[in-house]
């Protein structure tokens, strides 16, 4: 039988980055056994629950590029599904009325912690008149003696002891169903074979054991996956950077890159660090998962997305570059100069994002000079160098590396300076800065016309 596995999101936020990586591994595993990935989104929440939310999921998925084979479904429209397994509990006698008011349950979790006791329910209304006329949320009765087990893949068996867990409330006052039961309802319908989640829902598990063995349901295999800390080794949250997936797509990252790095965060596969989504299917374990909480960093992320950058071919760099560039405000009119100037960038770009930044110079006229380099590199002496070479410029054609290399050198050994004395100025006069790619790469780029009116610009 192939595997089913899923992911369900709570739409109460942007999909982050520890939630896209429960999908990934989800969905690795998944097409690895050539099994169904199922996408569930969880909204019985509804007072933070946002189809803003819902959307902002979906097209965080679709951006990474993990396609799912049923859903969405939603929980909101399966109501009748929860009522109806309930019902079935209070026939058989292994779920409640429970009439206790938030006062009392407030009253008597004080006192018991004033004891010195755990702050459970006391199943007082276990045995209360069902047929009352009052305001009540349904428990299930759980059972006070023995152990519940977790066998889990990367724990082993985590044991609790069942009188450790108080009877849950699986419907609210208001009549709609809880978190732990509605999960249980929907992996057994949904037939969920595997759940690869994050152990921060370790503590639920024993409870949502219990509903599958009263229901005489299989218990799936568990696999609690470690939390995402930040460099700080505290649980990541928005003070280590971007957290939403989107964010990252909006920041000018590849999700080729983005998927990379999530699946090396907390899994490996011998050394290897780089692997395309087609080596991931191939070769990713559950077994694999380590034990240990991954790290988030921030320059590796960094790393990868420049490796992929590299790879992108020229003839789809400016297309993904495109969105960027026209944000920043520069306008395309010669797409295929446009295609050389990014692929001279390529190298030292870690998002795409960075290329509308760094590489602004190509694309207008009116660029701003640094003030630190204007002061540093545009000194009377240097304005003098770039008049000769501007004359120098004047005559040459066809332009091209070789030949700028030649009258640079050439001028620079007649006047007894360094190279730099010259390519930093000239470097600072077309592009603004004091950083870019080999000087005669950008002047070649330029073409003679640019270099001419931006020198112009400078020395008047």
């Amino acid at each position: 039988m192939s595997p089913r596995l899923r992911f369900a999101p709570s739409p109460t936020g942007h999909l982050h980055i520890g939630g896209a990586r429960t999908a990934l591994f989800n969905w690795l595993l998944a097409r690895h056994h050539k099994g169904q990935f199922i996408l569930r989104i969880e909204d019985t929440d509804r007072e933070r629950s946002t189809e803003e939310y819902t959307t902002s999921i979906l097209k965080g998925m679709e951006w990474l590029g993990l396609d799912w084979d049923e859903g969405p479904f939603h929980q909101a429209d399966r109501l009748d599904i929860y009522r109806g397994h309930i019902q079935k509990l209070l026939r058989e006698g292994t779920a409640y009325k429970c009439f206790c008011t938030k006062e009392e349950l407030d009253e008597r979790r004080l006192t018991a912690q004033s004891r010195g006791e755990k702050p459970k329910y006391d199943g007082r209304c276990r045995q209360a008149d069902q047929s009352q006329d009052k305001p009540y949320c349904i428990r299930f009765l759980s059972p006070d003696a023995g152990t519940t087990v977790v066998h889990d893949l990367i724990r082993g068996d985590v044991v609790f002891e069942n009188k450790e867990l108080d009877d849950l409330i699986i419907q609210r006052t208001d009549g709609t169903p809880t978190y732990n039961f509605t999960v249980v309802v929907d992996d057994v319908t949904m037939r969920i074979t595997k759940i690869i989640r994050g152990d921060d829902h370790l503590n639920n598990t024993p409870r949502q054991i219990q509903l599958y063995n009263t229901f005489h349901y299989p218990v799936p295999e568990w696999t609690h996956l470690p939390l995402i800390l930040g460099p700080d080794k505290k649980r990541l949250s928005k003070r280590h950077g971007a957290t939403s997936v989107l964010a990252y797509k909006e920041m000018g990252y590849l999700p080729q890159a983005l998927l990379n790095y999530l699946a090396r965060l907390g899994w490996s596969h011998g050394d290897q660090e780089i692997f395309s989504k087609e080596e991931l299917i191939a070769k990713f374990d559950a077994t694999n998962i380590g034990k240990s909480a991954g790290i988030f960093n921030p320059e590796k992320l960094s790393w990868l997305n420049a490796h992929y950058i590299k790879s992108v071919p020229p003839q789809d760099l400016l297309k993904k570059t495109l969105p960027f560039l026209q944000e920043a405000g520069l306008k395309i009119e010669d797409e295929a100069y446009a295609t050389q100037a990014l692929q001279s960038l390529k190298e030292r770009a870690t998002t795409l994002k960075a290329f509308a930044l760094e590489g602004s110079y190509y694309f207008q006229e009116d660029f701003p000079i640094e003030e630190g380099a204007r002061n540093k590199f545009l000194t009377p002496d240097t304005l003098k160098l770039l008049r000769e070479f501007r004359d120098r410029l004047i005559p040459l054609s066809p332009m091209n590396e070789i030949l700028l290399k030649d009258i640079m050198t050439g001028m620079t050994e007649e006047k007894g300076v360094k190279l730099g004395a010259l390519a930093q100025p000239l470097r600072v006069a077309v592009t603004g800065g004091t950083v870019s790619p080999s000087i005669y790469e950008v002047l070649t780029l330029l073409g003679k016309e640019r270099v001419l009116q931006r020198l112009d610009r400078v020395l008047s």
